[in-house]
């Protein structure tokens, strides 16, 4: 790939998705400047310090001026954060600029977009390209953030039927210099598929800590707690906040997830109950070979 340069970014929300975006930009030198715009002075700070960012504000500060000759914005934050910052964004960015997502949901972020931009028709909404980065940890902020976290991951993009083919390759090319691999999806497949790979997971990892937690004599449970129970529950650990929103925004295809989920507990249930040899057995095998056949880094996504 020729060298890229995407001249000045602008990235909501510097925590570990953005801020570890902006810190392989610039350690590719593939950016003039960031600027970094989040909730906390602290995490700023922090985000300075380790040089993700050049400049930094709050949301509460007055950023409006350096949208004004922004190339590329980023909104790196909870999808439900996303309406009111493109309703301010939009009045004051450039017409030419590329306004980008990072949220692990897609149809709600776009119906939100074409309202916010019916609402500012100075800006184009073929310069909106929903993406996905599926990478992450269970840390979070900017002291999280490290540069090598996209290498050989993939980002999906999502582009409506209005997005200019020019903003998609230009938001692919950025997510190519982070060393993502890319690729395309409608925004409905997008949702029906991370809402069983990835947050149905999330909520069953909750779901378990939480119940385990509750228990009067929950200390015991945890002391003893070994690799499995760690492996299975380390996104637990992840952003409570940011999972509320990603599961009240694909809320009906995670529905369906844990529906099916209860189902297939249901039926296990049932087998262990009955001493069912031969059913369990079979559940068991088959879902030990289709785990064995499958291995993160063959190219299929990892869950975000």
């Amino acid at each position: 790939m020729e060298k890229q340069h995407f001249g000045k970014l602008i990235v909501f929300g510097v925590g570990l998705i953005g801020g570890s975006c902006a810190l392989a930009l610039k350690e590719k030198h593939a950016v003039r400047e960031v600027v970094g715009i989040g909730r906390t002075r602290a995490n700023l700070d922090k985000a300075r310090q380790r040089g993700l960012v050049d400049r930094a504000f709050t949301f509460d500060d007055a950023w409006e001026d350096e949208l004004r000759d922004a190339d590329i914005v980023l909104l790196a934050t909870p999808v439900a954060q996303i309406d009111a910052l493109l309703t301010r964004i939009l009045p004051a960015v450039s017409e030419k600029a590329i306004i980008s997502d990072a949220g692990s949901t897609k149809q709600n972020v776009i119906a939100v977009a074409r309202g916010c931009y019916r609402a500012e028709p100075r800006v184009s909404l073929a310069n909106f390209v929903p993406a996905h980065p599926i990478a992450g940890t269970e840390h979070s902020g900017a002291a999280a953030a490290f540069a090598t976290l996209y290498e050989n991951k993939n980002v999906i993009i999502t582009p409506l039927a209005e997005t200019s083919p020019e903003c998609t390759a230009t938001i692919s090319a950025l997510w190519q210099v982070c060393g993502a691999t890319i690729h395309t999806m409608s925004p409905a497949q997008h949702d029906t598929v991370f809402a069983a790979v990835s947050h149905l997971p999330h909520m069953l990892a909750f779901a378990l800590v939480a119940e385990l937690a509750s228990r009067p004599d929950a200390g015991i449970f945890f002391q003893y707690a070994g690799s499995g129970f760690r492996d299975f529950t380390r996104i637990a650990a992840s952003s409570p906040e940011m999972w509320r929103d990603i599961a009240f925004d694909n809320r009906d295809a995670l529905i369906r997830e844990l529906d099916a989920f209860a189902r297939m507990l249901s039926e296990l249930r049932s087998e262990i109950e009955e001493k069912n040899n031969t059913g369990l057995m079979q559940r068991l095998q088959t879902a030990s070979d289709a785990r064995r056949r499958w291995a993160p880094g063959s190219g299929k996504p990892d869950t975000n």
